[in-house]
């Protein structure tokens, strides 16, 4: 049983989420918190396995705990449900600590294998975010100096998010969990990888994305 704590602001949205998950037999909501300080005292007592985080919320916004539970409750996962203009606060919350982030309209049948993901310890990201939170570091403005290699520039929006999981160490089972594609299809995005940046094999692209800023402590 995956025991969930719920944390958001407005109630609807806590209550929505929380009939729908309610309905998988293998979840258990524990609570609910309006905030991030109120999550962060309920977690020693309510002792869930997967925080469900909003992001903009007042007192103590998702950001701000989910970097205090990942150095408090290291073996508490977080889950960030966001909307696309939330992606600052996610691109945060990922180096904060955060194992994943979904749009809080997810089908219910994806948002449950995602926390199922995320519990068995897989980053979990919905399809296009990625790429969008990624795309100010991938793309800066051409009045600041870059070493970034001409060759990244030939890689496609998908395959920057296969790199970056190669970099953060994800095999390709959990690259495909977490693009919600196919092993098979992983396998070519990373022959297409290696080929383009002329590289040998997946360690070498490892190697080669961690050498990069944008990809360096996500």
């Amino acid at each position: 049983m995956i025991r969930l704590l719920l944390v958001d602001d407005q109630i609807i949205i806590r209550q929505g989420i929380r009939s729908l998950l309610e309905s998988q037999p293998d979840f258990q909501v524990v609570g609910e918190a309006e905030n991030g300080s109120q999550a962060i005292a309920k977690i020693q007592q309510l002792q869930p396995d997967v925080i469900l985080m909003d992001v903009r919320m007042p007192i103590v916004d998702g950001v701000a705990a989910t970097q205090i539970i990942s150095q408090q409750f290291p073996q508490v996962k977080v889950l960030i449900l966001t909307t696309f203009d939330d992606d600052e606060y996610v691109y945060q919350g990922m180096q904060f600590g955060a194992k994943g982030y979904l749009l809080k309209d997810t089908p219910i049948e994806t948002l449950a294998n995602a926390i199922r993901s995320v519990d068995a310890g897989h980053t979990q990201m919905g399809p296009g975010l990625l790429e969008k939170i990624m795309a100010p570091a991938i793309d800066p403005p051409a009045t600041e100096p870059t070493n970034f290699p001409p060759e990244l520039a030939e890689l496609t929006p998908r395959e920057k998010e296969v790199l970056y999981l190669i970099a953060r160490g994800a095999s390709n089972k959990e690259i495909g969990e977490s693009l919600f594609i196919t092993e098979r299809t992983v396998k070519n995005h990373v022959t297409s990888i290696l080929t383009r940046l002329n590289l040998r094999d997946r360690t070498q692209a490892a190697i080669f994305a961690n050498s990069l800023n944008f990809f360096a402590n996500k």
